[in-house]
Formats: C-alpha cells, structure tokens, sequence
C-alpha cells in the first residue's frame, strides 16, 4: 500500500467495511468477464466445448500455484471469508456458484447429478489448491495437485481432452510419472 501512497485507514476508508473490501476482492474471472487470465502459458477459452477441462487444468496449474498475487480469490480468503460477515460469504458463494454453473455445463454425467459432480470438481480444484500451498515440501505440494486435477477431469468425465493422464500409473508404482504427466500437460 505504501508503495500506492495510501496507508492502511486511507484504502479501508473506501469501503464501509472489511467485508464490503472481500466482497468487492472476490471478483474473478468466473464472474467479471473481462478480467484476464494473468497465468503465463495458462489458456481458458470459456466458449471452447473443453472449457470445463480447461478450467480445472488451468485453476491446479504450476502458474497458479507459484502466483499467490494472482490467485483466485477463492484460494486466497477462504478462512477471512469464514469469519466475514454475510456480504462477503454471499459473494464468496455467488463466485463457487459460477465456477459450479460452468463446470456443470459439460459435465459427462447424468442430468440430476451434474450439479453434485460439478461441484464436487469445484470444491476439489479450490481444496486442493489451498492444501497445496499450504504444504511446504514441493514435491507432496504438486502430487496432491496432480491428484485433484486426475480426479477432478475422470469425475467430469473429461478423459479425451488433450493431456489426460491414464491412472492406471498409480497401480503400477508410477506416482511420479502421473505427477510429471499432469503437470506437464499444464506448463
């Protein structure tokens, strides 16, 4: 802040409170078309038929790990969302919600159980991402974010989009060759 020339009491003053601050920070590209994808190397076409398998690519992403600036404001707040008052958990919801309303719409499930699947694949990319960067050791960091992100794309029902990962590696010794794959097939 001092860098922008304002102390802490001259940002807040611009918002009636903290909540209305994390509200107004929860935008995100789920929900303000506009906003640009700032991940090097990271492409999301919301009008592709992939765009679902993009975004759980993109969202468990090394440029998403390594940027905390950038990061989506889901994985950044959680627990200052949790202890905010209901502005911020509404807008908390309202950005889950369209991520959820995206994910569902490509969904490889049954009708009534695309939400729950799309959800689930949310709550997965968010979780793990948040796990991940809490973790210090690097190389549990992005197996867990390998993990997730096989997980996330066989629930969606993803397995052609380009950099699949075949599971069955796990049942062979091949964790590290799973982690490797993943990651690389998202830079």
């Amino acid at each position: 802040m001092s860098g922008a020339g304002l102390t802490h009491g001259g940002f807040y003053s611009y918002f009636r409170s903290k909540s209305a601050l994390y509200a107004k920070v929860l935008a995100c590209s789920f929900t303000d078309p506009e906003r640009n994808n700032p991940w090097e190397g990271v492409e999301v076409d919301l009008a592709s038929s992939q765009a679902a398998a993009q975004v759980v690519k993109a969202y468990l992403s090394r440029q998403h790990f390594e940027d905390v600036e950038n990061s989506c404001s889901m994985v950044a707040l959680p627990t200052d969302v949790m202890r905010s008052g209901e502005e911020t958990k509404r807008a908390f919801e309202e950005v889950f919600a369209a991520m959820v309303q995206l994910l569902e719409q490509s969904v490889a499930d049954e009708k009534q159980q695309r939400h729950a699947t799309a959800q689930a694949v949310a709550a997965l990319c968010v979780g793990g991402m948040v796990v991940a960067r809490a973790i210090e050791n690097r190389v549990v960091a992005d197996e867990l974010r390998a993990a997730c992100m096989s997980i996330a794309l066989r629930l969606g029902g993803w397995v052609d989009t380009g950099g699949w990962v075949d599971t069955s590696a796990l049942k062979n010794g091949g964790r590290q060759q799973l982690v490797e794959e993943c990651l690389t097939s998202v830079g």
